[in-house]
């Protein structure tokens, strides 16, 4: 698995790319700037980039944008964003591009190796990993409208777990149930949400995004 880092401070990116890789992946890239970001993707078209928001000179979006401006030339490309805060502009425009994998997460999390290691092969692979706070502040903040309104609580709850990226057993485990119960809950999401199996689109990313942006 290839992988390009985005962070400008120097010590955690080492630390990210020493991560990575004694989890056999290959960092092909780790650079500083929104730039360096876009030029690093064209290039070496990784299956994944670990993308800090907040990059030089403003420190304020240069990130998300340079991931968004790559995906755009190089449609596709999965992004695992990682921020200090949970900010729902930025969450919610990486959701509504939509292609590829994607995940956002609260630095924080960085520090369970395991979790976080995870998360990245789960992104890089089509799926999602949401930090839960900054799931639970998108839902929040958006209206009520729509076909999410067709699920039921524990439907929905279900789909709230799908987002955070766990799996079907997973969710039983949380959810104290079967394995073929939480089957029957996400063939119902599926079928309410409008989501068709499909060989060309990932149904329960899908799921997930509609979720998010409601």
């Amino acid at each position: 698995m290839r992988v390009v880092i985005a962070e400008d401070l120097a010590l955690l990116r080492d630390g990210l790319t020493r991560m990575l890789r004694d989890n056999d992946m290959e960092v092909v890239a780790a650079v500083e700037d929104g730039t360096s970001l876009v030029e690093s993707i064209v290039e070496h078209k990784p299956d994944v980039a670990v993308v800090d928001v907040r990059l030089p000179p403003s420190f304020t979006d240069e990130g998300l944008r340079a991931a968004l401006e790559a995906r755009q030339k190089v449609p596709g490309t999965a992004v695992l964003v990682l921020s200090q805060y949970v900010e729902q502009t930025y969450a919610s425009e990486l959701l509504a591009e939509g292609s590829g994998g994607i995940g956002y997460l609260l630095k924080e999390r960085v520090a369970d190796v395991r979790d976080f290691v995870d998360a990245v092969r789960r992104v890089a692979e089509g799926g999602t990993a949401m930090d839960p706070e900054a799931i639970a502040q998108l839902v929040a903040k958006r209206g009520a409208d729509g076909p999410l309104e067709e699920l039921t609580p524990r439907e929905r709850e279900v789909l709230g777990l799908m987002a955070e990226g766990r799996s079907n057993a997973a969710i039983a485990e949380e959810l104290v149930v079967t394995e073929g119960a939480i089957e029957k809950h996400i063939s119902n999401i599926f079928w309410k949400l409008s989501l068709p199996p499909s060989d060309t689109h990932h149904r329960r990313v899908l799921a997930v995004l509609a979720y998010l942006r409601g």
